[in-house]
C-alpha cells in the first residue's frame, strides 16, 4: 500500500488498525550508463519497498526519496560528472530523512524503516537513524535501516550469481551485469535492451565500473529481487517483533 494513493483519512483508519510500520524507500537519480536510464534506483526500491510492505502485512511505503549525495559541484566529482546526475548536499539529505520520519512518528506510525538501495549513502542512513533513535527515546517509535536490505543488493547479490556460474569478471560494481540485471526484474524498459546487446563493452568512461551489462538478464535479476525481498522482510520482522 502507497502513502501517496492514500487520502488522509484512509491513512489514518489503516495507521488505527494497526498498519503501524512506514518504509521509506531511498533511491537516487544517477547516470548508469549509456544503456540504464537514470532513475534505476528510484524505480528498483519502489518495487522492491512494495513487494517487501506486503510480505510484512502491516506496513505502508512512503514516496521515494530520489535527491541523494552523489558527489561535488565544482568541480563535479563522482556521477556528477555525467549530466542528469542530481546531488544535495550530506546534511541536506540527513535532515530530509529526519523531517520524514518525524512526521511519520507525529501520525503514529511506530515503526519507521529506512530502505536505502544505493552505496554511497548507507553512513548517512546510519547517522540519521542513531539521532532519530536517541531523540525518540522513550516515545515508543523507533528508526530501522536493515542491513540486508543493500547487503543483499550489492555483496549479497555478488555472491548469488556467482553460485549460479556467473563469470566473476562479468558481475561489476555500478551499471555492470548485477545492476543491469536487478533493473530488467523490476523495471525492464528503462533499460535500453537492443542497444546494449549490440553494443561494444562499455566502461568507465562510459559510466560503468566493472562488469558487462551485455550478459544482464530478467532471470538473474530475479535471483537478486527475490533474495532481498525475503531477506528484508525477515530482518524487519525480527526487529520489530513484540512492538
Amino acid at each position: 500500500m502507497r502513502l501517496e494513493d492514500m487520502t488522509w483519512t484512509e491513512l489514518r483508519d489503516s495507521i488505527r488498525a494497526g498498519k503501524t510500520t512506514i518504509l521509506i524507500p531511498v533511491g537516487a537519480t544517477e547516470q548508469s550508463g549509456p544503456y540504464v536510464a537514470l532513475g534505476k534506483h528510484n524505480a528498483r526500491v519502489a518495487v522492491l519497498s512494495e513487494r517487501i510492505a506486503r510480505g510484512l502485512g502491516n506496513a505502508i511505503v512512503a514516496p521515494v526519496i530520489a535527491y541523494v549525495p552523489e558527489g561535488g559541484y565544482a568541480p563535479p566529482t563522482s556521477h556528477m560528472r555525467f549530466p542528469g546526475t542530481i546531488t544535495v548536499p550530506d546534511d541536506v539529505f540527513e535532515k530530509t530523512l529526519e523531517s520524514a520520519a518525524n512526521s511519520f512518528r507525529v501520525h503514529g506510525f511506530t515503526n519507521i524503516v529506512f530502505l536505502g538501495d544505493h552505496g554511497g549513502y548507507q553512513n548517512d542512513i546510519r547517522q540519521s537513524v542513531a539521532r532519530l533513535n536517541k531523540s525518540w527515546a522513550g516515545t515508543g517509535a523507533r528508526a530501522f535501516v536493515p542491513a540486508e536490505y543493500y547487503g543483499t543488493s550489492s555483496d549479497g547479490y555478488d555472491h548469488l550469481l556467482r553460485e549460479h556460474g556467473v563469470p566473476a569478471a562479468d558481475i561489476g560494481t555500478h551499471a555492470g551485469l548485477a545492476d543491469t540485471s536487478l533493473l530488467l526484474a523490476v523495471a525492464p524498459g528503462m533499460v535500453r535492451v537492443d542497444k546494449l546487446r549490440n553494443a561494444a563493452k562499455p566502461g568507465a568512461v562510459d559510466g560503468v565500473y566493472g562488469g558487462d551489462p551485455r550478459h544482464a538478464s530478467v532471470e538473474l535479476g530475479r535471483l537478486g529481487t527475490d533474495a532481498i525481498v525475503s531477506r528484508t522482510v525477515d530482518a524487519i520482522r525480527k526487529e520489530t517483533a513484540g512492538r
